[in-house]
């Protein structure tokens, strides 16, 4: 029951923080150019996450956080990828307007947002992380491991 009021909560946040950003005042107009090569690397492996540092030397608290989250999983690097936005203005500002999500980082698995950090830290304590992973064929199901 929690867990249903969580994921509507988490939805609602969502879809409030996205339509502000919709908005006029928040929009950036994005290029075709730019879109089309975010949109190449958030495809480009089944689990992408856009970060300020990198995984060894995360640059901020959030960050550091969905690294260890991740980590927890233990995601063959041939299936995890990590941009850094401090390194490419660009970058860092049109990933927003992409997802329409204001924060970095920014999780992606199989081409499809997942969330920042509080949503990220939410699924990993429910489950529903490695269950979004498992479904994906990105880690093997907690059964198959087992045997």
């Amino acid at each position: 029951m929690f867990q249903n009021a969580l994921r509507t909560s988490l939805s609602l946040y969502r879809s409030n923080v996205s339509s502000c950003l919709r908005s006029q005042t928040f929009r950036r107009f994005l290029s075709q150019e730019s879109r089309t090569k975010i949109q190449a690397a958030v495809t480009e492996y089944p689990v992408v996450l856009f970060m300020k540092g990198n995984p060894e030397q995360p640059m901020c608290g959030f960050s550091r956080g969905v690294v260890k989250i991740l980590s927890a999983f233990d995601i063959p690097p041939g299936k995890f990828k990590t941009y850094n936005v401090l390194e490419d203005l660009e970058l860092r500002t049109g990933i927003k307007e992409f997802s329409e999500w204001p924060t970095i980082p920014q999780l992606y698995v199989n081409g499809e947002f997942v969330g920042g950090s509080d949503i990220a830290l939410s699924m990993f304590q429910s489950g529903e992380l490695e269950t979004l992973l498992e479904q994906h064929g990105v880690i093997p199901k907690a059964s198959e491991s087992s045997s």
